[in-house]
């Protein structure tokens, strides 16, 4: 093995007033980036004075193998992959190939080497590239240089590639190099809190991963200077030329079988015998990371509703109290005075509720989480699948059929990829949707089918990964084409125990602004309906005019036919979801009703080749939805919600009982 020495580049910083305004600042930061306070001053004083050092104490070394020795790297996996791979030898794809050699690593050039009780020994890294995905095909297509550094760092051969292969190879080769950070807050906008991506300078970038790392890297934020960083620091004694390596996976899953599967965009290998079906989640799981909620004591006495006088409603939704004209209610301003409360946030109290005011009502029900949060609706849904197996191994196909392939990026990772190398195989559409189960409107959520790229996506924050519905029932808009689109139903809900519940029969649509084709993913009005909340066209139609339409399109389809399976749809999800006790089934509760809003969308299934079926297919349950829209279409629509959910009064209201 030959090896070339390289040096590292210093770079000059602002500085900061004194260290007391500087922790005042950033300490929080430092804490929950788990950076030890005997480095903070060191921290501090390189700010101030600039000083970028890594080439001090460390130097990089690049390699170059021979053929035999290339030939030894991958020889040497370890018995249970070699095995592993022999059996699997059939499903080879290009995701298993063991040919990701380093070329560089980082090593310690200081005699005394690196103590990480010194606390001189943290470091300042820069960042080549700060970018959001969906800008990042622009970066380097508009940055003078930052395409000819990104090729040059990740050593991508450039003989014969046009500049858009060559933008395209990068693209695909950054998910081996970059690492993610938002800003967060409780006052912060969501868009604010969306990741942004980076890659470090060719220093950093060359710190090679290690599952038993000696040293760590943390982004940092210097809020005076607007600036962001990497932080190096050690965690390990390293000798006098002991290489340098990090955890690339740090805090995303700690079973080795998980931590495999996440090392694929470095360690490709695969997995495709690992069981792809799911499996019910505990209770811990359903209920870790959020704010516990008390169940009602039914042992109290519940008045019911007055009947005698007008109800009484406390809405903190302004368009409910603008659009609420109904004779039997009134808006009150003092949540005391109300019978009816209609909140914007989660109410968590039900048994303090039960008992202190078991005459009023609520707009939520307990533990509705597992429906309105992305990672549990699919968990929930899941129990309507007619079979044990939820994956039919033959087909790949999953059930219940309505719910797109989800599995959850945290704790299914390896079941996805398994799943994933068959689908790639048998060369099946492989392209998925990754959403993060914690943010709404589309927000860091991203259409591709590159492994690598999905595997990376939860270092940004967790992630569900729903099988993208690549061949959607389109719309013919004027001077457009045929365009995406999705549709929103609202369902009431009056009892849990025993399951009532009512569909409003006017739905709202969202279409896309460009032709679809599957192509493109990081074009937003290609691929994805929701123009609320940007600054691009938003098309509105009547439902009566969209069917007109449709039909008019599809005449071999009936759009009753179609809403009798959403409708059928609507009710298994909330049979799913009310089929098992609280804390993992909604909770009964006599003073509670409530509206949700279901997102879904329409599938060509060509499984029978000669009469091809439309399928629906469930997107999310949302909680608490925008109405505006629904107020402007239908001026008497609080009107109609009020008195299905707390009159029981449904004549001549465009609801049905499902």
């Amino acid at each position: 093995m030959n090896i070339k020495m390289a040096g590292s580049e210093r770079h000059v910083v602002d500085g900061i007033n004194n260290l007391s305004t500087f922790l005042l600042t950033h300490q929080t930061q430092l804490e929950l980036s788990g950076v030890p306070r005997h480095f903070w001053k060191t921290l501090y004083d390189k700010l101030c004075k600039g000083i970028m050092d890594a080439g001090e104490t460390f130097s990089m070394i690049k390699l170059e193998y021979s053929d035999d020795e290339s030939e030894e790297v991958n020889s040497n996996n370890s018995e249970e992959e070699n095995k592993h791979d022999s059996d699997n030898s059939n499903t080879k794809n290009e995701n298993t190939d063991r040919c990701h050699l380093p070329l560089w690593k980082v090593i310690v050039i200081r005699k005394e080497g690196v103590d990480p009780q010194d606390p001189q020994h943290i470091y300042l890294i820069d960042h080549a590239w700060t970018y959001s995905i969906s800008v990042a095909h622009q970066h380097l297509a508009e940055i003078p240089g930052l395409l000819e550094r990104m090729l040059a760092m990740m050593e991508i051969d450039t003989e014969e590639k046009s500049r858009e292969e060559m933008i395209t190879s990068v693209l695909s080769n950054m998910w081996r190099y970059n690492q993610s950070y938002s800003f967060g807050g409780t006052n912060i906008e969501a868009e604010s809190a969306s990741p942004l991506w980076y890659v470090m300078d060719e220093f950093g970038s060359r710190i090679q991963h290690s599952d038993n790392p000696n040293f760590r890297t943390v982004p940092f934020y210097d809020v005076p200077a607007q600036t962001s960083f990497t932080l190096l620091f050690p965690i390990k004694q390293v000798e006098y030329q002991g290489e340098v390596t990090r955890d690339y996976i740090e805090g995303l899953a700690t079973d080795a079988l998980s931590r495999k599967a996440l090392r694929i965009p470095w360690e490709p290998c695969d997995m495709s015998d690992v069981n792809w079906n799911w499996y019910e989640q505990s209770e811990n799981f359903l209920q870790s990371g959020r704010v516990k909620e008390t169940t009602p004591d039914l042992t109290q006495d519940f008045p019911g509703i007055p009947t005698e006088r007008k109800l009484k409603v406390y809405a903190e939704y302004s368009v409910i109290r603008e659009n609420l004209h109904h004779p039997a209610f009134e808006i009150v301003h003092d949540e005391n005075e109300a019978d009816i409360l209609w909140y914007n946030f989660h109410f968590k109290e039900y048994r303090d509720l039960s008992i202190s005011s078991p005459h009023k009502m609520i707009n939520q029900f307990p533990f509705e989480h597992i429906l309105t949060v992305k990672d549990l609706l699919a968990i929930t849904c899941r129990r309507a699948a007619p079979v044990n197996n939820t994956v039919d191994s033959n087909t790949l196909k999953t059930w219940p059929k309505w719910l797109p392939t989800t599995y959850n990026l945290k704790t299914e990772v390896p079941q996805f990829v398994s799943y994933y190398q068959q689908r790639a195989v048998r060369k099946l559409d492989n392209h998925w949707i990754c959403k993060p189960w914690n943010l709404a409107r589309s927000l860091d959520t991203h259409v591709t089918s590159d492994l690598n790229f999905i595997l990376r996506l939860p270092s940004s924050g967790p992630k569900i990964a729903c099988k993208y519905i690549s061949n959607p029932v389109l719309f013919p808009r004027d001077e457009i084409g045929m365009v995406k689109f999705d549709f929103r139903y609202l369902i009431l809900l009056q009892s849990a125990h025993p399951l009532r519940l009512y569909v409003y029969k006017h739905f709202w649509l969202r279409f896309a602004n460009k032709p679809f084709s599957l192509d493109n993913f990081d074009d937003y009005e290609k691929h994805f309906t929701v123009m609320n909340y940007t600054n691009t066209t938003l098309k509105q139609m009547y439902c009566h005019d969209f069917i007109e339409q449709f039909e008019a399109y599809y005449p071999s389809f009936k759009w009753k036919d179609i809403e009798k399976d959403v409708f059928g749809i609507l009710k298994s999800v909330m049979e799913a979801a009310t089929s098992k006790p609280p804390p993992v089934g909604l909770c009964s509760n006599p003073q509670s009703r409530a509206m949700y809003a279901v997102d879904m969308m329409l599938e060509w299934d060509h499984s029978n080749p000669d009469k091809p079926h439309i399928q629906p297919m469930l997107l999310e349950v949302n909680w608490a939805p925008d109405c505006q829209r629904a107020c402007q279409y239908y001026p008497e629509f609080f009107d109609d919600i009020f008195s299905v959910l707390f009159l029981n009064s449904i004549e001549n209201r465009p609801v049905q009982l499902l």
